[in-house]
């Protein structure tokens, strides 16, 4: 999504912020992003190289209220059944960019007392507000692989929404699942492995959704870098291109990998989902029907509602018939008053391009999530601007209407802080710890602190526009995924309290290039504790170089040089890394006089606290790393586009590499890694013993059948234009966005030269019939066929702590699915247990049908393959001591 700052809001999606100092280098291989002899050894994959296209699938499924939906949908369809056209048109369309409060809003039904629906970011806290939390980004989440503190989390993030007005949270994200390192916005997710991703994905779901808020899942899909996301982004950083990227993806892929997670949000009850802003298979996402009428609607069921990502519509009819449901922000371009639904939709109704069915379905999808979550129970009123944080302002920011008290401070935080801190610890992991040289004792002889991740931002925590900078300590990336702080508590004031607090020697430099004090003070200390981080973000901002994405997957402010400068001078340097994810760690790993490295992440407001209570055994680290720390940056064997390889037209990302990202490249390719996925050390050490598998007694799997019901059709729209007029007492407000015509002719309404073209060249075959029609074999309930989820292996071992103190252990389980072209091993299952020294306790977890399963093109379901299959029990992917034929 393409946000701007407060201090920028002025600014169109052509104008860029741009911020100096760090300089990267561009090192994917051209005119590819697979590097050679990384390919997936599936042909359809590997030769998936294009040019693309996306079949078309129409009509768009309409929404049946399958699963726990039906209640939901009986009271859905019974108020939309009360609504006229124009209040169906209203309630699908936003208001238009920066119109009212919220980051978006549709229009409300005041007839019947139905609200603005207010949509908000992020994925990490309510944005652009204040007394608000900022949490861990998601990629701590993934490293605690803890579903509780995954829940806990969504819980929390979607009471202070609620607290705030907010009707639709827009997060969590899964698009980018991670499919490169460099990624700008992979921290907003979990973790490039899909079941991990889909296991935290959906707890958060449920948690936000609890709440009482609807979570929308984005960026709906393959959704995998920021260059070229958006061609006007692209051309604003002198990008000649006319069309944004296309990733192009083969079946198998799509649905081994990266609609594998989306499988899990939806199955969770996830009310909304965005499209995204990239092509797939050169049809964009937000007007593609393969992704949205096939794959979603129809084989995952979807019940709830598809918006568009800000700026992501391209069409009107054609986004309405691919299966959008609502139009964000509502105007084409920000504040230019004009829509592709709004009036438009209203003319496409009224001359049938549209049948009236796919609004009523629209309407239907929307409500229907605004009672599920029971919206209609824990509403309160908007008590926030997202344009300004002054008490007073203008209700219509842009249009400078209607000033008001707009901000109450509303202070809705609880008590989260203290879960901020838990996940901060609960998700650091200890990569390096030669000779026990942690947890320390605060009662070190003289403790130094370096670098300028453990100190403050100069500027204030919040004092760079959504996060767009790299000054002091890092606990979240940049963008719209971002919030604001409450505070910030550095390390360097962490650290300094404890050493304090024991009446200790404590002294810190946060200047990076101050190389004569930096190695005057590291030859003194008896504990040097150095800092440095990676950043990255969304693609509309550019960071030293950095265009969302990262240039290098190298310490950012000449960290490897502070590293290199203290450990030659201090045999007890102790590493911390706050990074959106893999970096380079040349040889720290074996350097002797480097003791111990902690990866922290993007731990959030209490970052000081959480890394103090590590480092001085308060909390025994239990983390695991969610992705894998390569040597190189060719280890990983993709990588980003960072050239346009299309000529003017729409740059070609082709998936070469198939299911292998992450660990299963470098399984496939037997590169042994700095440190595996799933990699990390505690403070005390387990055993692995008693692998138990249990096969059940289920039933063969059995394809859906049969065909849908018909198009509910709840209305009947009069073409007596006269009924859809500005009313003539209306004062309407500049730029806003309404549903009304602009006169009794739909042609002068429709401001479009193309109108009363042929349907045919337009309207796509079948996308007008609302009769029944064949249900997909894969599909049956939200989250696909209810059958993939049956149980067929229950898995047990036995786990004892042998170490002298309490500790948590995350147990991994991997299955082996046998085939020429299958990843060596993926992972299905994993449970965080705590364990007391010298005792035991048992690991259990299921594999479905679904873990075992691979997707068949040909049948367009999925199969159980006769090919032989292992299950795995260990602690990483690269330690799996325990293991079975599943029989």
């Amino acid at each position: 999504m393409q946000w701007f700052s407060i201090a920028a809001l002025s600014l169109l999606a052509t104008s860029l912020v741009t911020v100096n100092a760090q300089v990267g280098n561009s090192t994917a291989p051209f005119p590819s992003s697979t590097y050679p002899n990384a390919s997936s050894p599936d042909p359809d994959a590997a030769d998936f190289t294009g040019p693309a296209f996306s079949p078309p699938f129409y009509p768009s499924p309409w929404g049946s209220g399958a699963g726990d939906w039906a209640s939901a949908y009986e009271r859905a369809r019974a108020f939309v059944g009360q609504l006229t056209l124009l209040e169906k048109v209203n309630i699908t369309t936003g208001v238009g960019w920066q119109s009212e409060r919220c980051v978006g809003q549709t229009g409300a039904v005041p007839r019947l007392g139905f609200r603005s629906v207010c949509l908000q970011d992020s994925p990490l806290g309510v944005r652009f507000t204040d007394y608000n939390s900022a949490f861990p980004a998601g990629v701590n989440v993934a490293a605690t692989w803890d579903r509780g503190l995954a829940y806990a989390r969504g819980e929390a993030m979607g009471q202070e929404h609620r607290g705030k007005g907010v009707d639709i949270q827009l997060g969590p994200a899964i698009g980018p699942l991670g499919r490169a390192p460099a990624g700008g916005r992979n921290w907003e997710g979990f973790s490039p492995d899909p079941a991990l991703s889909g296991l935290m994905v959906a707890e958060t779901i449920r948690g936000i959704q609890d709440a009482g808020v609807i979570a929308c899942a984005k960026h709906f899909i393959v959704n995998e870098q920021e260059h070229f996301r958006q061609a006007p982004e692209a051309q604003g950083y002198g990008y000649n291109i006319t069309d944004s990227l296309s990733s192009n993806i083969d079946d198998v892929t799509m649905h081994e990998t990266y609609l594998w997670p989306f499988a899990d949000a939806v199955r969770a009850g996830v009310g909304s989902i965005m499209c995204s802003y990239n092509q797939i298979n050169n049809s964009y996402g937000c007007e593609n029907s393969q992704i949205l009428n096939y794959l979603l609607k129809g084989e995952l069921d979807f019940q709830g509602f598809v918006l568009s990502d800000w700026q992501a519509q391209h069409s009107g009819v054609g986004s309405a018939l691919a299966g959008m449901d609502m139009s964000m922000p509502g105007d084409t371009l920000f504040n230019t008053g004009a829509s592709y639904w709004g009036t438009n939709l209203t003319v496409a109704i009224l001359n049938g391009t549209v049948p009236e069915w796919r609004l009523d379905d629209m309407a239907v999808r929307i409500v229907a999530a605004w009672y599920y979550v029971g919206r209609d129970q824990s509403q309160v009123p908007i008590n926030f601007d997202s344009w300004t944080l002054d008490t007073f302002g203008y209700q219509h920011y842009f249009a400078e209407e209607v000033y008001t008290l707009v901000n109450e401070h509303v202070d809705v935080r609880a008590e989260h802080s203290t879960l901020v801190r838990q996940i901060g610890s609960a998700s650091t992991v200890l990569l390096k710890n030669n000779n026990s040289a942690l947890p320390l004792t605060g009662r070190e002889k003289f403790t130094a602190v370096f670098g300028n991740d453990a100190g403050g931002n100069p500027y204030g925590p919040n004092g760079c526009p959504d996060r767009g900078c790299d000054n002091g300590t890092l606990a979240m990336g940049w963008g719209s995924g971002t919030a604001n702080f409450p505070f910030l508590v550095t390390p360097e004031t962490a650290i300094q309290n404890e050493i304090v607090s024991n009446n200790g020697v404590f002294q810190s430099i946060t200047d990076n290039y101050a190389g004569t004090q930096i190695q005057s003070l590291a030859s003194q200390a008896s504990v040097a504790i150095v800092f440095v981080n990676a950043d990255s973000g969304e693609g509309y901002i550019s960071v030293d170089g950095n265009e969302g994405d990262r240039q290098n997957l190298t310490f950012w402010q000449g960290g490897d040089v502070l590293v290199q400068n203290v450990s030659a001078l201090c045999n007890n340097t102790i590493l911390v890394m706050h990074t959106v994810g893999p970096v380079l760690l040349g040889n720290y790993s074996e350097n002797p006089n480097i003791t111990a490295i902690l990866w922290a992440g993007l731990p959030g407001e209490q970052s000081g606290n959480s890394i103090a209570d590590i480092l001085y055994g308060r909390v025994n680290p239990g983390a695991k790393l969610p992705f894998t720390l390569g040597a190189s940056r060719e280890d990983y064997g993709v990588d980003l586009l960072y050239i346009p390889n299309n000529g003017t037209a729409a740059p070609q990302q082709s998936f070469t590499e198939g299911n292998f990202i992450d660990y299963r490249a470098f399984d496939q390719a037997d590169i042994t890694p700095v440190y595996e996925f799933g990699f990390g050390l505690s403070y005390t050490t387990f055993a692995y013993s008693s692998l138990r598998v249990n096969k059940l007694n289920v039933s063969s799997y059995t394809p859906t059948t049969g065909l849908t019901s018909a198009a509910p059709v709840l209305g009947n729209a009069t073409n007596d234009t006269t009924q859809y007029q500005l009313p003539s007492n209306f004062s309407a407000i500049p730029f806003y966005i309404y549903p009304y015509l602009n006169g009794s002719d739909l042609e002068a309404s429709a401001n479009d030269s193309d109108y009363g073209l042929p349907e045919s060249t337009y309207v796509p075959a079948g996308s007008q019939d609302g009769s029944p029609q064949p249900r997909l074999a894969a599909s049956g309930a939200p989250g696909g066929n209810p059958e993939l989820y049956d149980v067929l292996y229950q898995v047990e071992a036995t786990i004892t702590n042998t170490g002298s103190v309490p500790g948590d252990e995350v147990v991994q389980l991997y299955v082996s699915l046998g085939g020429p072209y299958d990843p060596k091993i993926v992972l299905r299952g994993f449970q965080r247990l705590s364990i007391q020294p010298n005792n035991s306790t048992t690991f259990h977890a299921d594999i479905t049908r679904r873990d075992i399963s691979n997707w068949d093109t040909s049948a367009q379901n999925w199969i159980v393959s006769s090919a032989p299959k292992t299950v795995y029990v260990g602690s990483s992917s690269r330690t799996l001591p325990l293991s079975a034929t599943l029989s």
